[in-house]
């Protein structure tokens, strides 16, 4: 008998999300109202199959009926944590740890070191990411002491996070907006965890903001005309497209572009080949062709810049409750199709060369009038730097609102090996 999955494949299924078809396994995080008070604290390092699904579903069920916490797709992070899968291990390595209570698991953490980003900013950092933990002193403690340890024994100088093993993955903790819902593309936790970590002797190291961008009537008169001059004295024009065929062949070039652009920003690396193709594989089947816009050279066909964003997932996601089956693919595929009432802004880029020159204009001159037409309220600008000045002041002429902070901890480590 085939699983769902393939019977979805006639349904235009099949590309949609790739890694679904696992049993699930009952997780061993303790029932509400469990006592977890003096009882003693284990670490144990994740080596077997079922306790990194144990790693990945712990985070499901510490935030069950959490109405503003959206899970992931456990398959989808199982796949991220793959040391054969991700081709992130061609410049990373990696520790996961859970801490046990009274042998239940009470929390989890990963420690990475991206060899490629602390060469290009010449450093010897690790970082933490993928953490979670029940509001208890000891837990944390050991959870980021084994991290701490690890990393020092790798002859690394401190530890910052939370972060993944590349951009594309996520990052920082939240500091303010625990009463907002979060995305697909960030992180969600509770009030406590940033009081953990101060304790634990972390300090910001970087801020991104995030805001609610509402959508006006009209193109802004400004944006018109900036789109007509820098389109007619760079020779560029807006590529949109009608079937993934036609877009697939840019592929490349987008990430070739996001490389470009995000090289100054903090903790970035150049993605891979490998890499390219494995988001390629992984996010382009389930774009939107309404909702990509790209600016090209029109001598040369470039792309210059890009516009990547989705219908907001944020719902699909809590019903899918971390699992495609048996109908967590019918609610996303659902919020996909949708006319959505709210947009995630998921990525964009303008090669350095055309940035502050009023390229971003051609971007909002095409997807204003088609946000509008789908009857969208607000966009979700997702993480912005708090010091990436030129990307905030682009919302200057929108109705915003500052809704969400999230940070970046850093801790040195004394007496490190080298």
């Amino acid at each position: 008998m085939r699983c769902a999955r393939h019977k979805g494949e006639k349904n235009g299924m099949k590309n949609l999300f790739p890694y679904i078809c696992r049993p699930k396994v009952k997780s061993p995080y303790p029932p509400k109202g469990f006592n977890t008070q003096q009882m003693s604290i284990e670490i144990k390092e994740v080596t077997e199959k079922k306790d990194l699904r144990h790693f990945v579903t712990f985070n499901i069920e510490l935030y069950k009926n959490n109405p503003f916490h959206v899970p992931g797709l456990i398959d989808e992070e199982l796949v991220t944590l793959n040391r054969e899968k991700n081709p992130a291990f061609e410049s990373c390595e990696a520790v996961y740890y859970l801490a046990y209570k009274d042998g239940r698991i009470a929390g989890r953490i990963a420690g990475m070191i991206n060899r490629s980003s602390n060469e290009v900013w010449k450093q010897k950092y690790a970082r933490f990411g993928f953490v979670d933990f029940i509001d208890d002193r000891e837990v944390s403690d050991a959870l980021f002491a084994a991290v701490e340890k690890w990393a020092k024994a790798k002859g690394m100088e401190a530890v910052v996070g939370p972060m993944g093993f590349t951009d594309m993955d996520h990052e920082g903790m939240l500091v303010e907006g625990f009463d907002q819902t979060g995305t697909m593309a960030t992180i969600y936790n509770y009030p406590y965890y940033p009081e953990h970590v101060a304790r634990l002797g972390y300090v910001k190291e970087q801020d991104w903001h995030e805001f609610k961008i509402y959508i006006p009537d009209g193109i802004p008169e400004k944006h018109l005309r900036i789109g007509e001059i820098v389109k007619k004295k760079y020779g560029l024009k807006i590529m949109k497209f009608t079937s993934k065929k036609e877009l697939m062949p840019y592929a490349q070039q987008v990430f070739e572009t996001l490389n470009a652009a995000y090289a100054p920003l903090f903790g970035f690396a150049p993605l891979s080949q490998r890499q390219i193709d494995y988001y390629i594989g992984m996010y382009f089947p389930m774009l939107r062709l309404d909702l990509i816009t790209l600016i090209v050279r029109e001598d040369d066909n470039k792309v210059v810049g890009f516009g990547i964003s989705l219908p907001n997932l944020s719902r699909g996601m809590q019903k899918a409750k971390g699992s495609l089956l048996p109908f967590g693919w019918f609610h996303l595929l659902k919020a996909l199709k949708s006319k959505p009432r709210v947009i995630d802004l998921y990525l964009m880029g303008i090669l350095p060369e055309y940035q502050n020159k009023g390229v971003n204009a051609l971007l909002f001159n095409d997807l204003i009038p088609i946000y509008r037409k789908l009857g969208v309220v607000y966009a979700e600008s997702n993480p912005e730097l708090e010091t990436n000045n030129a990307v905030q002041a682009q919302w200057d002429y929108f109705k915003r609102e500052h809704h969400k902070t999230r940070r970046a901890y850093i801790k040195p480590l004394t007496g490190s090996s080298n």
